[in-house]
């Protein structure tokens, strides 16, 4: 399962990751961060322990979307080593989500 991400362990999870992290920024009202939804939970599940794969709702944390610009969702960051390497806006199919990812492992 996707990690929760919030503002408030952002830094922790995110940050201080050792392993490459794909952050989705969603919300439940926003039809393709639904569509998109089961995609990041099968990339949570094969890549656990590889890397960490999480979600943060845009409605309940506004300083972490703030802090990276984030406009418009679905938006997919892409960290290594504590730094923002890569990022996709809107909906995709899970073999982008994975290409991004792998490149970071």
């Amino acid at each position: 399962m996707a990690l929760e991400i919030t503002d408030v362990n952002f830094e922790q999870e995110v940050l201080k990751s050792s392993k490459p992290v794909l952050l989705d920024f969603w919300a439940t009202w926003c039809g393709p961060c639904r569509a998109i939804a089961p995609a990041i939970e099968e990339l949570a599940k094969e890549y656990e322990g590889r890397a960490v794969v999480g979600k943060l709702d845009v409605d309940d944390n506004d300083q972490t979307p703030a802090s990276y610009g984030v406009r418009s969702i679905p938006t997919a960051l892409f960290f290594k080593n504590g730094e923002l390497v890569d990022k996709l806006v809107g909906s995709a199919p899970k073999s982008t989500f994975e290409e991004k990812l792998k490149a970071l492992l």
